[in-house]
């Protein structure tokens, strides 16, 4: 490929509505154009980059058994009526109507369709276990598209589904699929990406776990143990603290505490730590606005999905009014009346002499004891976890709390998709059965971007071998010298006819922005002819991350360059578990 006939333009100023390094590189270098929020067009960098992955995937996919297959973007909305989740997946759901009325939605995520495509297939145990998969365009109506490729509302995602007999056959194939997914990332340069316990969502099922790459521009919270191997998202991390029970009996108390809204004012007020304190976070439920209170220690911070997954339904912050009952700033667990769904934390177990609402405005309880008080009140885990937390695994005072993106997911699934859409099997004695169900996601888009995100310098993408645009980088410095030009010329086509995948760039312009450009490109492998490098009958060849830097005779330049591009295949797949280029 010629880059002067390369689509696409590079430059040098950052683009303002950046907000992290990878969006703005792949917009300086000509990877990719907005054309509306969260939506981009891909130039040809871009694509091959995410052609590169995707064959990646394609080979690990198939090494475990799978079968790629292909699902319609546009999808009747009778599937999803089906499973039930036309009605309880929000507005990130594009809903339509066709030509002729029928009610139809845009595929985020293709489940449903996965049970469609096998459910006549799949009708004999002898047909188990299989997976299936794709890799395709969805669309996801995000409400708040950010980062470039790392959220958006239009991406192409693999999807695998697997089909089981028996929780134990699911679970050993889920462990392939775990250990699939650890050598995709590895070989697309990202060995060090953390595995972690999460949430299922709207995904449902009992257990999955999440890929996460920890960087400080990721938007997910991760909690780590510094003493075991305890992982989990912030999510589905259980929250485990120190709970203070040495604290005196005191009698409970209404006391005034006028003008004192949030738990820090009134315990300021009060002169006491906010560790001594029980406050109300409040939630309504989204399909008929019930109200949940959720009493928790005043130094801890509710977990929103805990609460969701507690009480079965999806929710939102709380709007509090004159008729609900509620005062707001004064909310307490003691004499609280009213028709609300009350949760406890954990925190709050055992605990005497807090500070709490009165549940007039103004008033605030002190000496409130639990037990005393409140009597045999059910407590639960509802809390986010918190540095310096107790780990859940090893019992220690050691999690902390780092950021990551989250590349990638699995989920064992069960029968939520399976029953409710009406899939069985007969089984050896002839009895219908319903199977079992894992999912397994990577974001291409994403992933491309989270590479570009851990692995750039300050003038562009470092892409690995494996993943990048073109293996080589070939520079003709002075392409006005007649010399210089004839054997750069020839250096490209000899390249081109051992299959090397070669960018080249002769055109007549400053070696620094002919330089500047190559970096933009990332690509691993540069070779640069100038007239300099000629009178010393050698050629210049440099890696792009500066670890490499060789000058080679002409005629063994060739055969240098393909060592090196061995060995910089070899170095990435060694720690993908894959061997050659």
């Amino acid at each position: 490929m010629k880059l002067d006939k390369l689509a696409g333009d590079r430059f040098k100023e950052k683009p303002s509505d950046c907000v992290i390094d990878s969006h703005a590189l792949m917009i300086r270098g000509g990877y990719m154009k907005h054309m509306a929020n969260g939506i981009y067009s891909q130039f040809p960098p871009l694509r091959r980059v995410t052609a590169k992955i995707e064959n990646i995937i394609r080979e690990e996919m198939d090494a475990i058994g799978g079968q790629e297959v292909l699902f319609p973007v546009a999808l009747p909305a009778s599937l999803w009526e089906q499973s039930g989740r036309f009605q309880s997946v929000g507005n990130e759901l594009v809903r339509f109507k066709d030509r002729n009325q029928s009610n139809m939605v845009l595929g985020m995520t293709h489940e449903e369709a996965a049970v469609h495509l096998v459910r006549e297939y799949g009708n004999s145990y002898t047909k188990y276990p299989f997976m299936i998969y794709q890799i395709q365009t969805k669309f996801r109506d995000e409400a708040r598209p950010r980062a470039g490729l790392i959220r958006v509302r239009e991406f192409t995602m693999k999807d695998a589904y697997s089909f089981h007999t028996s929780q134990e056959d699911l679970e050993a194939y889920y462990e392939k699929c775990y250990h699939a997914y650890e050598r995709i990332f590895a070989r697309a340069g990202l060995p060090e990406v953390v595995v972690v316990l999460s949430d299922s969502g709207m995904m449902g099922g009992s257990i999955s776990h999440e890929y996460m790459l920890m960087t400080p521009v990721g938007e997910d919270s991760v909690v780590l143990c510094g003493e075991c191997d305890y992982r989990a998202n912030m999510e589905a991390a259980e929250s485990i603290v120190e709970q203070d029970q040495t604290l005196a009996q005191a009698p409970l108390e209404l006391v005034d505490t006028p003008e004192k809204h949030t738990i820090e004012d009134v315990c300021d007020y009060l002169h006491l730590p906010v560790k001594n304190s029980c406050k109300a976070v409040v939630y309504q439920r989204n399909d008929d606005d019930s109200y949940i209170v959720l009493f928790l220690r005043g130094d801890l911070e509710a977990n929103e999905t805990k609460v969701k997954n507690a009480v079965g339904a999806k929710i939102h912050a709380a709007v509090i009014t004159e008729e609900c009952g509620l005062q707001a700033g004064s909310i307490g667990p003691y004499k609280l009346e009213g028709d609300y769904t009350v949760l406890y934390d954990n925190s709050l177990k055992g605990i005497a002499n807090l500070c709490c609402g009165g549940n007039i405005d103004g008033k605030h309880y002190v000496g409130l004891d639990m037990q005393r008080d409140l009597g045999d009140v059910e407590y639960g885990d509802y809390a986010k976890a918190v540095e310096g937390g107790i780990c859940p695994c090893c019992g220690k005072k050691a999690l902390r709390i780092e950021r990551g993106i989250e590349i990638g997911n699995i989920f064992q699934l069960g029968t939520k998709y399976t029953k409710p859409m009406n899939m069985e099997y007969l089984d050896k004695d002839g009895n219908k059965q319903v199977p079992i169900m894992g999912c397994y996601g990577i974001g291409v888009g994403r992933l491309a971007a989270s590479v570009c995100e851990v692995l750039h310098d300050e003038y562009g993408p470092i892409w690995p071998i494996t993943i990048a645009p073109w293996e080589v980088h070939l520079c003709c410095v002075r392409a006005d010298d007649e010399e210089c030009h004839a054997f750069a010329d020839k250096l490209y086509g000899q390249l081109m006819d051992r299959r090397v995948e070669v960018i080249y760039d002769d055109r007549s312009v400053r070696a620094g922005a002919m330089f500047s450009d190559a970096d933009l490109l990332g690509v691993p492998v540069r070779v640069v002819v100038s007239p300099r490098n000629m009178k010393e009958g050698c050629v210049e060849i440099v890696t792009r991350d500066k670890s490499v830097s060789r000058k080679v005779q002409l005629d063994e330049a060739v055969s240098a360059i393909e060592e090196l591009i061995r060995e910089l295949y070899e170095d990435v797949n060694a720690r993908g578990g894959v061997n050659g280029r």
